[in-house]
C-alpha cells in the first residue's frame, strides 16, 4: 500500500468519525459501563481513571464490544478536567499564552468520546479534545478495533486488529508511557522530564498505524504493528496543525510480548516491548534521517482482594539508542550517536473504591551533548523526581449518585525534583534549582 492510499483511507475514517460526532490520559468512559451493564469499578481501579482491572484488560482486548444485550446504547461520553497549578518558584516566562508566572487556574481539557461497540466484533475508543491551554480542538487518542474470539488446542484465543494514532495507546496494561502513572498531570507546571524517548509521546497523534494481536489462554499476549506519518494535509484536516509535525516517518515498527495472570483476588503481568522508527524532519527525499531504537521491559502486580483494599505496583524501563544524522547535519546535535534511558516505578493504594494514595519515582538519563542539551549547564538531560498523589472519588462506584452516568475524582498531586536537566542547582545558568520546579497540582476530573 502506498503512503497516499494509506492516508486517504485514514482520511475517510476521520470523516466517518466526524459524522458520528455530528449525529450524536486511558480514561474511564461511562459509555462502556452503560454498554456492559457493569459499574465502572469492574474495569477501573478506584472506579475511575485509566488504570485497568483484569476485567478491563479483557474488555479492551475483546475490542470494546462486550455488552449486556440491551438495545439503545449510544457509544458517546464526555469529560472535563479543571485544575490549579502552583510551582515552588515563579517560572521565568508564562508557560502558555494568557497564563501567569504562577498560580494558574484553568480548564485543562474538554473531551468527547466515541467509545464502545459499533458492530458485533468492532469497537472503538476515540477521543476528540478541546485543549483549554492551547485553545484548540483536535483529534486526540484513537483506537479502533476488530476482535474475533476462537479456540486453539482447546484454549481460548482472541485475535484482533487495532487502527490507532499513538504507539502504545492500544496496549491493555498500564505500564507503557501513554497510560502510565501519573494518569493526569499539569500542563502549566512541571510534570516530568523535558526529554523523553520516542515511544513516550514522540509521535503521538501525528502517525497512523495498524497492528495485529493475539491473546492466548487468557495468559499470553503478542502484538506486531507498523506506523506511517500523516501528511501535512491530513494533520490539518484533523485540526492538529503542523507545528509539531515530526517529518517523514518510515520503517516504524512496534512489537509487544506479555505474560498475564488473573487470579481473581490478585493479578500480575510481565512484558517486553519495542519501537523503531526513522524520521526525516524536513521531509526531503534522500535527506539525512534520525533513527530511534526503543526497547523496554515492564511489570505489574495488583492485589484486588474483595475490592475493599486494592494495591498496585508497576514498573518499566526503556532504553533508547539514537542515530542523530539529521540533527547533526542541521547543527542540532554535537554527536551522531546517543542514548536515553527512562525508568519508572510506582505504587498505589485504594480504599473502598473511593480513597486513593499513590507514590511514583521517575529517572531519565542520557549521554552528554553540548548542542542538543546546550540549554542545560550540565549538558545532559538527567532528571529525577517523585510524584505523590491523594485523590477522592465520590461518584463512579457501585451505588454512587447517578451511577454510571456521573463520575468525579478530586485530587492533589505534588511533583518533587532532586535533579533537573543534569543538575540540582543552577541547571539553566540563571540560578534556578531543581526544587524550584516542584509543582502542586489540584484537579477536578469528571466524565459523563
Amino acid at each position: 500500500m502506498t503512503l497516499t492510499r494509506f492516508t486517504r483511507g485514514w482520511g475517510a475514517l476521520a470523516a466517518l468519525l466526524g459524522g458520528l460526532m455530528a449525529a450524536g490520559p486511558s480514561h474511564a468512559v461511562p459509555s462502556y459501563a452503560r454498554q456492559t451493564g457493569q459499574d465502572c469499578v469492574a474495569c477501573h481501579v478506584g472506579g475511575y481513571g485509566p488504570q485497568l482491572t483484569p476485567f478491563g484488560v479483557k474488555f479492551k482486548l475483546g475490542g470494546y464490544t462486550d455488552t449486556d444485550g440491551q438495545p439503545g446504547k449510544l457509544p458517546l461520553s464526555g469529560m472535563l478536567v479543571a485544575s490549579m497549578t502552583r510551582t515552588a518558584k515563579d517560572q521565568a516566562e508564562p508557560p502558555a499564552d494568557g497564563a501567569k508566572l504562577n498560580n494558574n487556574k484553568t480548564l485543562d481539557e474538554a473531551s468527547l468520546f466515541i467509545a464502545g461497540r459499533l458492530a458485533d466484533q468492532l469497537g472503538t475508543f476515540t477521543q476528540i479534545t478541546y485543549d483549554g491551554i492551547g485553545k484548540s480542538t483536535s483529534m486526540d487518542q484513537m483506537d479502533v478495533r476488530f476482535a474475533h474470539a476462537t479456540e486453539l488446542a482447546g484454549k481460548d484465543l482472541t485475535l484482533g486488529l487495532s487502527l490507532n494514532n499513538n504507539p502504545g495507546v492500544q496496549d491493555p496494561f498500564n505500564t507503557l508511557p501513554v497510560w502510565g502513572y501519573p494518569y493526569v498531570g499539569s500542563a502549566l507546571g512541571f510534570s516530568g522530564p523535558e526529554t523523553a524517548t520516542l515511544i513516550n509521546g514522540g509521535l503521538e497523534q501525528h502517525v497512523l498505524g495498524l497492528s495485529g494481536y493475539g491473546f492466548y489462554d487468557n495468559s499470553w499476549y503478542a502484538e506486531l504493528g507498523a506506523y506511517r506519518d500523516m501528511s501535512r494535509t491530513l494533520q490539518e484536516r484533523m485540526s492538529l496543525g503542523t507545528a509539531d509535525d515530526p517529518g517523514r516517518v518510515s520503517n516504524a515498527g512496534y512489537w509487544r510480548l506479555a505474560w498475564f495472570q488473573d487470579r481473581h483476588s490478585q493479578a500480575y503481568s510481565l512484558g517486553l516491548f519495542g519501537f523503531n522508527a526513522a524520521i526525516q524532519p524536513d521531509r526531503q527525499s534522500g535527506g539525512p534521517t534520525n533513527r530511534y531504537h526503543d526497547l523496554g521491559i515492564d511489570g505489574q502486580y495488583q492485589f484486588l482482594g474483595t475490592r475493599e483494599h486494592m494495591f498496585t505496583v508497576q514498573g518499566s524501563t526503556i532504553w533508547e539508542r539514537q542515530n542523530r544524522d539529521a540533527l547533526l547535519a542541521s547543527g542540532g546535535a554535537d554527536h551522531a550517536r546517543g542514548y536515553l534511558r527512562e525508568t519508572r516505578l510506582n505504587a498505589s493504594y485504594n480504599y473502598l473504591q473511593t480513597y486513593g494514595f499513590s507514590l511514583g519515582r521517575f529517572v531519565t538519563t542520557g549521554d552528554r551533548d553540548s548542542v542538543l542539551y546546550g540549554g542545560n549547564t550540565a549538558l545532559v538531560p538527567n532528571t529525577r523526581g517523585t510524584v505523590f498523589q491523594a485523590d477522592w472519588t465520590p461518584w463512579g462506584k457501585e451505588g454512587s449518585w447517578l451511577s454510571p452516568w456521573a463520575n468525579l475524582r478530586l485530587g492533589l498531586q505534588y511533583t518533587a525534583y532532586n535533579q533537573y536537566n543534569g543538575a540540582f542547582r543552577n541547571y539553566d545558568g540563571s540560578g534556578r534549582k531543581a526544587s524550584d520546579n516542584n509543582t502542586l497540582f489540584l484537579f477536578a476530573w469528571t466524565s459523563f
